[in-house]
C-alpha cells in the first residue's frame, strides 16, 4: 500500500506584514486570505483532493458561506479564533463557531505560527489531534530538536508534527517548498515517506496571491502567485505517483491513532 501525502492549509487572515510594522487592515488581510482560497481550491478539485483546512473562527465568520461549501469535502479543523492574538479561551470558543459554520465536528487544532500550547487546555475544548509542533530549530521562534519527528500522545492529545527530513530535521514546510531547490524539496518528501509511511506539509492560501508589495522579508513572499501555484500542482502530481493524499483526521482513524 502506497504512504500518505497530508496537505494542509492554514486559512487565515493574512497579518504576517503586522509583525514587521507595516499596518494593513482587517479587510485587506481577509481579501489577501480570501483570494489565496480561491486560488488554491480549483488545483485541489482538478485533483480531486482532500485537504485538511485549518481555519481561524475570524475567517470563517467572515466567509461563512465559503467554509460551509469546503466543509462537504475537506476537513476544517481549528487554527483558533484570530491569527495574531490568543486566550486560551479561544480553543473552545473557535471549535464550537467552526461546528455550528462547516455543520461537521471539528478534531483537530493546530496554534497560529505552531506557538506553544498546555494539553490540557487542548483537552478541555474537546480537541482529539494537534499539529502544532514544528521539530526543527528555527531561530526566534522555536527549537525542537527534543520532540519526537512522527505521530505521539501526549496527556491524551494525538500530536502530529510538520514533516521534517531524516536524519537531519531539514524542515518539510512552507518556507522549505519556497527556498530550497524544487529537486531538493521533493527528494526530502520522497525519503520521509519511505521512511515514515506519511509526510504532513502546510502552505497558506495568501502564499499563492501576489503579495510583492507587503514589506515582509523575501524569503518569505518569493516566490509567490500563479508561479508557486504551478509548483504547488507540479509536487502534486509528483508525490501523487508515490503516496495518496488523506485528510488528516482520516489519516488517524485510519492508523488508528483516534476514532471516528
Amino acid at each position: 500500500m502506497k504512504p500518505y501525502t497530508l496537505l494542509s492549509f492554514d486559512v487565515e487572515e493574512f497579518d504576517m506584514p503586522l509583525e514587521y510594522g507595516q499596518q494593513i487592515s482587517n479587510n485587506e488581510q481577509m481579501e489577501i486570505g480570501k483570494k489565496g482560497l480561491d486560488a488554491i481550491i480549483p488545483l485541489c478539485e482538478k485533483y480531486n483532493l482532500q485537504t485538511t483546512l485549518y481555519t481561524t473562527a475570524n475567517f470563517a465568520q467572515t466567509f461563512p458561506d465559503t467554509i460551509k461549501a469546503l466543509a462537504t469535502k475537506h476537513e476544517i479543523a481549528s487554527h483558533t479564533f484570530y491569527h495574531s492574538s490568543f486566550k486560551n479561551e479561544h480553543l473552545l470558543q473557535s471549535k464550537l463557531l467552526l461546528e455550528e459554520i462547516a455543520g461537521t465536528n471539528v478534531k483537530g487544532l493546530r496554534m497560529p505560527r505552531m506557538r506553544k500550547v498546555d494539553m490540557s487546555d487542548v483537552v478541555k475544548a474537546g480537541y482529539v489531534y494537534d499539529s502544532s509542533i514544528n521539530p526543527i530549530y528555527l531561530p526566534k521562534r522555536y527549537n525542537n530538536f527534543d520532540l519526537p519527528r512522527t505521530v505521539f500522545e501526549q496527556e491524551k492529545v494525538i500530536r502530529i508534527p510538520a514533516s521534517v527530513s531524516t536524519p537531519l530535521r531539514l524542515p518539510l514546510f512552507w518556507l522549505g517548498f519556497k527556498n530550497y531547490p524544487y529537486w531538493l524539496f521533493l527528494k526530502l518528501c520522497l525519503l520521509s515517506l519511505k521512511r515514515d509511511g506519511y509526510i504532513n506539509l502546510y502552505f497558506h492560501p495568501w502564499e499563492f496571491t501576489n503579495i510583492d508589495t507587503y514589506k515582509i522579508p523575501y524569503y518569505t513572499k518569493k516566490p509567490n502567485g500563479k508561479i508557486l501555484l504551478y509548483k504547488l500542482e507540479k509536487l502534486i502530481n509528483d508525490l501523487s505517483v508515490h503516496s495518496n493524499f488523506i485528510t488528516t483526521q482520516n489519516f488517524l482513524i485510519l492508523k488508528k491513532f483516534i476514532s471516528k
